[in-house]
């Protein structure tokens, strides 16, 4: 089956990220035949920085080879190198009901958060829905909170196909990654930019190192027990831990004597050494930006074949020469 999934280059990529989608990528693409992509053209509904906009991309890249994904196993790309995708964008933006726009969660909770109403915001679902159906994918894997989206591409797809009474598009299913709304940020909150409270993939480990031991804990003294489910430190800790460290510390939590200050140190050492070889393959990388910029090359190649062949279908059926 084919898996298709993007992340938008919009600053350094955090743990998040990693442990709630990353991660997961890297486990797929030995199961499944997997498509993923830097998605810049969405990343231009908030990102207004064409410098920045550059930067991070090729940042996010490099982590993307940094932290696993192979480039002989699954196929990596920018999604602006397949121009097909805005034209397939237009063809579903013409079945797309400007009612059910209006309706997505996304859309509605970034404009109470006062971002302007604008056209690329509202039909950013139909982008997206083009990138999902230009490939034939099976599989989208996403959060909870993009569940909806991969449920509007669907009824795009179903539209499309009812209107021109022909199977043009595969009918995708959403993947749903697991964790990914329990990763704790610094505050305690989910860990998110928009927040300002991430612990980036890459962080030196001085950096590291300050972010973890500040981050918010309740005055339970040492020998208090205390909850590990309630815990953001303890949450933290166990993306880290190993079965049996973890299943120790719990305990030691439960039954009290194990202090906060400990426990930061404890996960800092983890997540250092965690990171450590995916740090240093990261620098390589870095040092050599036109090799990635060749395996991206590559991975465009790749999926515009497929993309041309969707699209010449959805245009057949439409009647564009």
């Amino acid at each position: 089956m084919r898996v298709l999934s993007g992340i938008q280059p919009s600053g350094a990529l955090h743990i998040g990220n990693y442990f709630g989608a990353i991660k997961q990528y890297i486990e797929l693409q030995h199961e499944h035949e997997g498509f993923y992509f830097i998605a810049n053209y969405h990343a231009l509904t908030s990102l207004h920085d064409a410098e920045a906009l550059r930067a991070a991309t090729l940042e996010v890249a490099v982590s993307f080879l940094a932290l696993g994904l192979d480039p002989n196993v699954a196929t990596i790309f920018v999604q602006s190198d397949v121009p097909e995708v805005t034209e397939l964008t237009w063809l579903l933006a013409c079945v797309t009901p400007v009612g059910l726009l209006e309706r997505c969660h996304a859309y509605k909770d970034k404009v109470a958060q006062g971002i302007a109403a604008e056209h690329g915001l509202l039909t950013y679902p139909v982008l997206m829905a083009a990138d999902i159906l230009i490939y034939d994918s099976h599989l989208v894997p996403v959060g909870q909170d993009q569940k909806q989206h991969v449920e509007v591409t669907r009824d795009l797809a179903e539209r499309f196909n009812s209107r021109y009474d022909r199977e043009v598009f595969v009918i995708p299913e959403p993947l749903i990654l697991k964790d990914v709304a329990v990763i704790p940020g610094l505050d305690g909150r989910k860990m998110s930019k928009s927040y300002g409270n991430t612990i980036d993939i890459f962080d030196e480990p001085s950096v590291l190192k300050k972010k973890i031991m500040s981050l918010k804990t309740d005055s339970a003294p040492v020998e208090a027990p205390k909850d590990p489910d309630t815990s953001s430190l303890f949450q933290l800790f166990r993306l880290f831990a190993s079965e049996p460290e973890l299943s120790e510390m719990r305990a030691r939590f439960e039954e009290g004597g194990v202090g906060y200050g400990d426990l930061k140190k404890r996960t800092v050492a983890l997540a250092t050494d965690y990171f450590a070889e995916a740090r240093a393959k990261r620098q390589e990388l870095l040092a050599h930006p036109e090799q990635v910029r060749e395996i991206l090359a590559a991975g465009a190649a790749r999926a515009r074949s497929l993309a041309r062949v969707t699209l010449d279908r959805a245009r057949d059926a439409c009647g564009i020469w």
